[in-house]
């Protein structure tokens, strides 16, 4: 009787393992390959960003040129506006505003940044020369 439990508990244990071994192995295939198509995606993603930033240097350098050469072609107008018109009063000159040699050699033009406050007290702060109410 001991041989016969014997047999039946290896034919029940070797039947319950193909079992799990057949199902367990289908989602031990799902997860690598969900685990490859991961490290592929994150694989594509870096050479997109890469190649992104590489775009915008690129841009950003090919902007500067641009910039630089404009400048260049401003100057060069204002100059011979100057020289081959000289008695052309200021305003009606169109290169009357000139670049100074710092605003040249500088990337940007300068720029007056706005201020987050008046010159003088307002509002409540005016102080004396509010009429008092009654």
């Amino acid at each position: 009787m001991t041989w016969e439990y014997g047999l039946i508990g290896l034919v029940i244990g070797i039947i319950v393992g193909a079992v799990v071994m057949r199902f367990g192995n289908k989602k031990l295939r799902e997860q690598r390959s969900m685990q490859y198509e991961l490290e592929k995606t994150k694989a594509e993603l870096a050479d997109y960003r890469e190649e992104l930033t590489n775009h915008f240097a690129r841009s950003a350098e090919l902007l500067d040129n641009m910039a630089h050469d404009y400048r260049q072609l401003y100057q060069h107008m204002a100059k011979g506006s100057n020289d081959l018109l000289p008695n052309l009063p200021g305003e009606k000159n169109p290169f009357a505003y000139q670049l100074t040699e710092a605003e040249a050699d500088n990337d940007q033009a300068p720029v007056q940044m706005p201020r987050d406050y008046s010159d003088g007290a307002s509002g409540l702060l005016r102080g004396s020369d509010r009429t008092p109410r009654n």
